[in-house]
């Protein structure tokens, strides 16, 4: 029951966030399921797989509401998500798969690199000058290729990515965030899928898990984030959220501190 109120509290938090400063994905869901995980007694080879699985989970039922509302809203241009939608999705399946025979350190010592990444983009406010065109069909593939094989080791949305690969491209700020925020269900999509196909003949995974997806912490997350995000949508015009999307930039790089210590 413990955990169980633990989740809730998960899963509000990120919603609230997501809400706020239109962050989530893995760099917020990851390093909170570690400990919690962890205070459960799972296996330690398995916790990190199962956290980055839950997060992706989490990610896909998310991404639906978040793609309607940016495509309501005329922000998402879906000929740069046909174009890197296949490749989004192989990279981030294969990706995915690919991660269930990747030790535990490994993943933990990749998805650091990606939480102070993040981290910098956030504090630093981060926003490449446009300098070049789309690329045709062929390098969008590409593009959505590596960006879903990266994507898939750190649960996250792709945002962190997509948005300045976007910028860089000449697109408008809006069209960029919205076509990110589509972008995020082929991901999740294929990466929820990977992690599941990669864990489902795996031993010794606590009860109620498929493959590498924890149920009990997806669906209490999952329930709650939607509640809670628009709250945090609602005060996102009412409070300071730059300087907020600062302190949480330096949250992050605190969590990402705290699981690098924990590895040396």
């Amino acid at each position: 029951m413990l955990y169980f109120i633990y989740y809730i509290l998960i899963g509000a938090f990120v919603g609230f966030v997501a809400g706020l400063f239109g962050i989530g994905g893995g760099t917020t869901q990851v390093p909170l399921l570690l400990i919690i995980f962890k205070a459960q007694g799972f296996p330690e080879n398995h916790i990190m797989h199962l956290a980055l699985g839950t997060s992706m989970a989490s990610i896909f039922f998310t991404s639906l509401s978040s793609m309607r509302a940016h495509h309501l809203k005329g922000a998402v241009r879906w000929d740069i998500f046909k174009g890197m939608a296949p490749g989004l999705l192989i990279g981030t399946f294969g990706g995915s798969f690919f991660a269930g025979s990747i030790p535990s350190k490994g993943l933990k010592i990749f998805f650091v690199i990606i939480m102070y990444f993040a981290s910098f983009q956030i504090i630093s406010n981060f926003r490449p000058k446009a300098k070049t065109e789309l690329p045709g069909k062929f390098g969008l593939f590409v593009v959505g290729l590596i960006i879903g094989s990266i994507s898939s080791l750190a649960a996250a949305g792709g945002g962190f990515l997509t948005v300045p690969f976007m910028l860089y491209c000449n697109v408008i700020i809006y069209q960029a965030v919205g076509t990110s925020a589509a972008l995020g269900f082929p991901i999740a999509l294929a990466g929820f899928l990977g992690y599941v196909v990669s864990g489902i003949s795996v031993e010794g995974l606590p009860k109620y898990s498929l493959g590498y997806v924890y149920l009990p912490a997806l669906l209490t997350i999952v329930s709650m984030s939607i509640l809670t995000a628009p709250k945090g949508a609602n005060l996102a015009h009412r409070l300071p959220v730059l300087k907020l999307r600062r302190l949480f930039g330096i949250f992050l790089a605190i969590l990402a501190t705290k699981i690098l210590l924990g590895i040396i």
